[in-house]
């Protein structure tokens, strides 16, 4: 039956490729999404709201007036003190590391403004060693919060990280106490700092200042913990509950306060930065 075969190689002519990355996968609905669509909707599914992660700049660009971002510290650079080695030696991963993104470190400080506030800003990169926090990172977030704390402007720090750096050892689990006590010192000036969580933030960086904010805000769906759910479930031999770790479970348990579309989150900060320095 002739009708059920093509009887031509290719009825509309020669096959075209779609250049590379034009097109992306949904990886909450499955929908497949225009690369202009996407970067006019903020790196969000239109169909199902699903938030992809997106780099430091891209953050940038969105919280801050055009024009108004001044980046801070950014020469500072890891080395391998304890000359470390896994798979492979961590020089090499640091090298591939700011080869990749263009970045030194893991999170992007500085100043700008948003809607006119001035603001002192910190990003976490996840693409650099997976947003891990080592002893620059935890310095870079240091100076952050002196800056803000000279001139007595908010901070806000939006995190994304897979937690503490592990080819530092010792060296990257004190930087928990050491921004931890920062911000004890903003506190005590009351110097407003909000806390913006995003997909995933997790381990140390969980443990001290992506938790330790006067607001803790998180995108819907990010994962939020300590230890991952996988690690906890072996732990316990028990299987969690739906959506543990993600930020509808934690705002409905308390342990963040607001959950906001990456759309409205600026206006959402800008709001909140003038109910706070209102006198």
């Amino acid at each position: 039956m002739s009708w059920f075969k093509r009887l031509t190689k290719n009825i509309s002519g020669e096959r075209k490729e779609l250049p590379e990355g034009l097109w992306t996968k949904c990886e909450g609905c499955g929908e497949i999404i225009h690369r202009s669509q996407l970067e006019l909707n903020l790196w969000t599914c239109h169909k199902c709201n699903y938030h992809f992660r997106i780099n430091s700049y891209d953050y940038i660009n969105i919280l801050i007036d055009k024009g108004t971002f001044k980046e801070i510290d950014k020469k500072i650079r890891s080395v391998d003190v304890l000359n470390f080695v896994d798979t492979k030696p961590y020089k090499e991963r640091l090298k591939e590391a700011m080869k990749k993104t263009g970045l030194n470190e893991a999170i992007v400080t500085g100043l700008g403004k948003m809607n006119g506030i001035s603001v002192v800003i910190g990003v976490m990169d996840f693409r650099f060693i997976g947003g891990s926090m080592g002893s620059v990172v935890g310095e870079k977030v240091a100076r952050a919060i002196e800056k803000a704390y000279k001139t007595k402007n908010p901070l806000i720090i939006v995190s994304s990280s897979g937690g503490a750096r592990m080819m530092e050892s010792a060296l990257s689990l004190m930087q928990m106490a050491k921004t931890a006590a920062m911000l004890t010192k903003l506190a005590e000036a009351r110097i407003p700092y909000i806390s913006v969580l995003t997909d995933p933030t997790t381990g140390g960086v969980t443990a001290s200042y992506a938790m330790l904010g006067d607001i803790n805000i998180a995108e819907p769906g990010a994962l939020i913990g300590f230890a991952g759910p996988r690690v906890i479930k072996q732990a316990t031999g028990k299987d969690l509950p739906e959506g543990f770790q993600r930020a509808e479970f934690l705002l409905e348990h308390g342990f963040i306060d607001l959950i906001v579309h990456r759309k409205e989150l600026k206006n959402k900060l800008v709001q909140i930065l003038k109910l706070l320095l209102e006198k």
